[in-house]
């Protein structure tokens, strides 16, 4: 379970998931009780359950999205149990609590947000500190999808050079004595 803000939920208007509004109280009890529910039903499959959930708040209610990528279930008895179990848990569609409920307009891209610069050049190269460095200045500029997307990216890669493109793409590689540079006059240093 993950900690979202509505600013990051406004961004996922190319994702489907179910949101649960209302949640109060212990959360992985909501999330074990959905899972246990939806597995009696037999909309989820093969002993399959939701692993990608997302908290977030909004209008003063704690809400639960249940991502539905990679999960094996049954889409359309999910619907009809959504329907009826609406008035219960305030059960809706991403795509309809994007426009309905935070004003997201469906037809527009989401905007992207500029690539953080992040000082690598002059790091310890090891592709593991390099991909720990990138990761922390996304999260550090709230794109913590981004980051874990990137390190998936990255472990997948099987290649040094691929590893360091993939960082590229998500981080604009600087250097680290661009953070350093001296702001004194040389000719003063040299005057000693």
């Amino acid at each position: 379970m993950k900690h979202i803000t509505t600013d990051e939920l406004r961004t996922m208007t190319g994702r489907e998931g179910l949101v649960i509004q209302g949640c109060g109280g212990d959360l992985t009890e909501w999330i074990n009780g959905i899972n246990d529910m939806l597995t009696q039903e037999g909309i989820l499959h093969n002993g399959d359950t939701f692993k990608d959930v997302s908290v977030f708040e909004h209008d003063g209610c704690t809400n639960l999205l249940f991502s539905l990528k990679n999960v094996d279930l049954d889409m359309g008895k999910l619907a009809i149990w959504r329907l009826r179990s609406h008035e219960t848990f305030g059960g809706t569609w991403l795509s309809d609590y994007l426009p309905n409920r935070l004003g997201v307009d469906m037809d527009q891209p989401p905007a992207q947000k500029e690539k953080p610069d992040c000082a690598l050049i002059g790091q310890d190269g090891n592709i593991f500190n390099l991909m720990g460095i990138a990761s922390r200045a996304l999260k550090e500029n709230g794109l913590g999808e981004q980051a874990k997307e990137m390190r998936e990216r990255i472990t997948a890669s099987g290649s040094y050079d691929k590893a360091l493109c993939i960082i590229g793409e998500y981080v604009n590689i600087t250097s680290t004595q661009d953070e350093q540079e001296p702001d004194y006059d040389f000719e003063m240093e040299q005057s000693y």
